[in-house]
């Protein structure tokens, strides 16, 4: 009893000295107000036809980027240019398929990778769930993606034709790492944990950022662009969930906003789950952040004078020789930045920011700063391509490229990018807020 009555004193004591936020409590202590976080919660406010050109110029403009890097997927810059000299267009894919690659031999100028058939994977999980984008659904898709596949294996026709089972393997090679983490994921627990540690061998690879920026498309803010990014990136290891939520954050916003360096500035206010608050580190995505802003604002610094450094320019440039001396000293401070995996999110993600920075919203000398710097180029340029795609709408995407791209996909790949469009628009239309 006299435990009792002393904690009911204690109890007392205590709310006397506390009062409303900003007034002086008991022993003339002050409490001040807690600031409010402020969401970037503006709905979305494009008419129709402004809407459906922005959502196919994003889906063509990533293709676009996918296709660009197609050929040189994880080659290096020196290889890039022995090769190719400076790659500014479509080139053949003179490779043979590949499960993350083009799924066949020597493809035409256009071909796409497992880049793009994300965003057509993503499309039709909109078309099923737009009224309920669920993390449950979407690993159930997966999932089912994988047991048709592999249930296809029982097929008779396989045993007498190699090429066909070929095919098949490919396909479930695609998404044999995919499918281990969403089985883990419905069963939950330290089995879930156990198979996202060890996707792609347990590296923080980029896996949201192939499909997250299409959430960007649908989402009514920039905000909840952010949240299911971050929450449909399953497969994502630390900071790389913040990676994916941000680059569907950058997609949203590309769709509202003129200019690039205002996207880019408005998606690093987005911090829902406060990695900014995160001990002793902070948020490494900003730092990201300010090493890309300092390469790119050094190499504007650069003198005009420093051009006799430049002997020759590489064949198919574009540019002058002082473009091509800043554009370098960018790609070498780049260089010194690279990570142990060329598909780690991190390092995709500085790729990414100082390109779309140093492109200054210029859609082709962004995607041929990307695609020829090297490493996973098709990626970091596929996600590029969505976010100034949305940003310039179709209409204005260059007439030449996204003519091959769009061919290729739909006669040559399956893949119907205005249907995909089309299915996105929908969605939107069908989506809760």
């Amino acid at each position: 009893m006299k435990i009792l009555l002393g904690i009911l004193a204690l109890t007392t004591l205590l709310q006397g000295c506390s009062g409303p936020a900003g007034q002086e409590t008991a022993d003339n202590a002050i409490t001040l107000p807690v600031p409010k976080r402020t969401p970037f919660n503006k709905n979305l406010d494009l008419d129709a036809s402004t809407y459906r050109d922005k959502v196919l110029g994003a889906l063509v403009g990533s293709a676009i980027g996918d296709a660009m890097g197609a050929s040189t997927e994880m080659w290096n810059r020196v290889d890039i240019q022995r090769e190719y000299g400076y790659i500014t267009d479509l080139t053949p894919v003179n490779l043979s398929r590949q499960a993350e690659g083009p799924w066949g031999n020597l493809l035409d100028s256009g071909a796409t990778t497992d880049d793009t058939r994300w965003k057509y994977f993503l499309g039709k999980y909109f078309a099923k769930h737009s009224s309920n984008l669920d993390v449950d659904h979407f690993a159930q898709m997966i999932v089912d993606y994988y047991q048709t596949e592999v249930r296809g294996l029982a097929d008779p026709q396989l045993a007498s034709s190699p090429d066909l089972l070929d095919n098949r393997i490919q396909r479930i090679d695609w998404m044999k790492e995919w499918a281990r983490v969403a089985l883990a994921y419905k069963k939950g627990g330290i089995e879930f944990e156990r198979a996202k540690n060890r996707f792609y061998g347990g590296e923080m690879s980029c896996a949201g950022m192939l499909y997250t920026p299409m959430f960007g498309l649908i989402a009514p803010h920039a905000d909840s662009a952010y949240r299911l990014g971050y929450d449909h990136a399953l497969f994502d290891i630390g900071y790389a969930k913040d990676i994916s939520g941000m680059v569907s954050a950058f997609t949203h916003l590309a769709l509202q906003e003129d200019s690039i360096a205002l996207v880019l500035q408005q998606g690093m206010l987005i911090d829902p789950f406060d990695y900014t608050d995160s001990r002793l580190v902070g948020r490494l995505l900003q730092n990201i952040v300010d090493e890309s802003r300092g390469i790119v604002q050094e190499a504007w610094k650069i003198p005009a004078a420093d051009t006799t450094k430049v002997v020759k320019l590489l064949q198919g440039y574009p540019g002058s020789k002082y473009e091509w001396l800043q554009q370098d000293y960018v790609y070498r401070e780049l260089t010194k930045k690279q990570r142990a995996i060329a598909f780690h999110a991190g390092e995709i993600f500085q790729i990414l920011y100082t390109a779309l920075l140093f492109g200054q919203g210029d859609f082709e000398k962004t995607m041929a700063f990307m695609v020829n710097y090297g490493r996973d180029n098709d990626t970091v340029a596929a996600v590029a391509g969505m976010i100034l795609g949305a940003q310039l709408g179709f209409k204005n995407l260059p007439d030449t490229l996204k003519e091959a791209v769009m061919h290729t996909n739909k006669e040559i790949l399956g893949i119907d990018l205005e249907t995909l469009a089309n299915e996105v628009v929908a969605a939107a239309d069908n989506k809760q807020p």
